[in-house]
């Protein structure tokens, strides 16, 4: 007679928001805790919560409950998540991880071309069609909501910057943060510090939309092992890239977009009592200072 396992959920979830480096610590935290079988992202809490609970539950099937269980998936700026996430997972623990928001808001953008979501454009005409990505900035507000939801004490808060320049000390804070052993990414030289990131908008518009239809059926079939079977095949990148590819904003739209979201960053340094003045600058201005800091070549005695 089969005996029937107890239903295991998320311990942790990583929230993102979207473009903050979440499919690399997914990557990271394989092997160290359950994750959802075969996929990243269930999206349950938006997309596919009209599939109901069994839908989910069966993402972790195979957790046997001898280690921490945890999903990352960016469901940060949804705030109809925060009930049901609270509803299902009451002491679950929420991680967080915020970004230079003119950065974040480009790395949208490329997100939206390449999956064809947003049409051929400038990225300025595509903000203005989807403005949903700039009120994506409002961290404060948002970050306000999942602590008064969970706990702040529940709710870790990280920064992208530190990631990129020591994603060792980045993961240790999470690791800590969940209970769970360090991980070492020096023995894990395949990861290095490299974040999912998009350089070219598709080639043809309608097939990367229906490559992308496509994908969020077999998603909500759970069809992961095909999905990833096309990934490995480079079948979603031919779909979705070999267009041109996305140039950098130019000084004039990075001060712009910086001014811009001042006050947003300023909100957040009062709430988290830090300091991201370097997100307020623009771009061009702190490469000079970078430039100026930098000690002069020596040079040989004649």
């Amino acid at each position: 007679m089969a005996t029937a396992h107890p239903t295991r959920l998320p311990d942790v979830i990583g929230v993102g928001p979207p473009r903050t480096g979440t499919t690399w610590l997914h990557n990271v935290l394989e092997g160290h805790v359950d994750l959802p079988h075969g996929v990243k992202e269930t999206l349950y809490f938006t997309t596919f919560y009209h599939k109901g609970f069994d839908w989910y539950a069966r993402h972790f099937r195979y957790a046997t409950g001898d280690r921490k269980i945890a999903e990352v998936c960016p469901y940060f700026f949804d705030t109809e998540t925060l009930d049901r996430i609270k509803t299902l997972m009451p002491d679950c623990k929420i991680v967080t991880t915020m970004r230079d928001p003119v950065d974040r808001l480009y790395s949208v953008y490329k997100t939206l071309r390449h999956s064809a979501l947003a049409r051929r454009g400038t990225f300025e005409q595509t903000l203005n069609v989807w403005p949903s990505m700039a009120k994506g900035n409002r961290y404060a507000s948002h970050l306000k909501g999942w602590f008064d939801t969970f706990g702040r004490e529940n709710v870790m808060v990280t920064i992208y910057d530190e990631l990129r320049s020591d994603p060792q000390a980045y993961v240790n804070r999470v690791t800590d943060f969940m209970g769970i052993e360090r991980i070492a990414l020096s023995a894990r030289p395949s990861i290095g510090d490299d974040v999912n990131s998009f350089s070219r908008a598709p080639k043809n518009r309608k097939l990367a939309r229906n490559a992308f239809k496509f994908m969020y059926w077999l998603k909500g079939h759970q069809a992961y092992g095909l999905i990833n079977q096309l990934e490995r095949a480079g079948v979603w990148e031919f779909c979705a890239g070999r267009g041109e590819p996305f140039p950098p904003l130019t000084p004039e739209q990075d001060a712009r977009l910086r001014e811009r979201y001042r006050p947003e960053v300023e909100a957040l340094e009062e709430m988290l009592m830090i300091d991201l003045s370097a997100w307020k600058k623009p771009r061009a201005s702190r490469d000079a200072e970078k430039a100026a800091a930098r000690p002069l070549p020596k040079v040989a005695n004649a």
